[in-house]
């Protein structure tokens, strides 16, 4: 069990309810998620010589991009009980997304073990939205595809110098950039060799027009929270709609899922209820979350 807080005896004992990991609620949660998937993909079908393509590819984009949710929970290995399943799960996610699973894993514990730590969180590397045109940048989604090719592209030729990979880390991160790569590469030749533009009707146009959304959530995550090294101080709780919540995975109790990282994502609104006192930052929505930081950059450039 991996937790970042003083705990009193009754917290241990209530947390030690929560922590068993369930495949059938993964596999549940990950079913009604994909099945929105497949409808919205039908609504793109329906609309796709009309106006309303981009609308509906928008909304096919948002449900791709939510993605994101499972292959965060599956590389903590805490979405299924097996080890199958986390691995498969984080392979897909992984694929559609380009954030390689191993990589992602190496990178994002490094965050949870130096949260908010400046020179040692890699999420504080680089990331700059001190004005207007930075953030939006940012919101856009295009960084985050620039890096991630980079990336993907750089692992692949041997490069890994990250400080957050082990020596026993970097080969399995080497080899699977190249398989990814691979993988990236034969859709693109049976794209063309079938003359088939369904890779960019399904998948590549919804996800870059769906990636501002996820980018604006995440933004609520740490942004304007104390660099502390204090778990229930320096992440966000966002409380905000039972639909976002579900596309999510729950991880808007996100100051929760850092102080017991391994807790299980439908074992996180007990925890806020029990962390709920504790919480230092507790925004209500995404929306007003993101309209006051807009309207402090702006203050600040003006």
């Amino acid at each position: 069990m991996d937790e970042f807080v003083k705990l009193s005896e009754d917290e241990h004992r209530i947390l030690k309810e929560l922590y068993p990991r369930s495949d059938v609620r993964g596999l549940m949660h990950l079913a009604c998620h994909l099945l929105l998937i497949a409808t919205a993909s039908m609504v793109v079908y329906r609309c796709v010589d009309s106006a309303l393509y981009l609308p509906a590819a928008f909304v096919l984009g948002v449900l791709v991009i939510s993605l994101f949710a499972p292959l965060h929970e599956t590389i903590h290995r805490t979405a299924f009980r097996s080890r199958y399943l986390n691995t498969a799960v984080a392979a897909l996610g992984g694929f559609l997304l380009l954030l390689p699973p191993r990589w992602f894993r190496a990178f994002h514990l490094h965050h949870h073990r130096y949260t908010q730590i400046e020179d040692r969180d890699p999420e504080l590397a680089g990331k700059n939205i001190a004005t207007p045109g930075q953030y939006l940048a940012h919101v856009s989604g295009l960084p985050y595809w620039r890096d991630a090719v980079v990336t993907l592209l750089r692992h692949a030729w041997g490069q890994v110098d990250a400080p957050y990979i082990s020596r026993r880390t970097t080969l399995p991160v080497i080899r699977e950039a190249r398989a990814y790569l691979l993988a990236y590469l034969l859709v693109a030749v049976l794209s063309v060799g079938l003359q088939s533009t369904a890779v960019l009707t399904y998948w590549l146009i919804p996800v870059l027009l769906g990636q501002p959304v996820l980018r604006f959530y995440l933004l609520a995550e740490h942004t304007g929270c104390p660099l502390v090294p204090d778990m229930l101080r320096n992440s966000r709780t966002t409380l905000t709609s039972t639909v976002v919540r579900f596309l999510a995975w729950n991880m808007p109790y996100h100051a929760e899922h850092h102080a017991c990282m391994a807790l299980p994502f439908h074992a996180l609104p007990k925890a806020h209820a029990l962390f709920r006192h504790r919480i230092q930052t507790l925004t209500p929505g995404y929306f007003g979350f993101n309209r006051r930081l807009a309207h402090d950059i702006l203050k600040r450039a003006w």
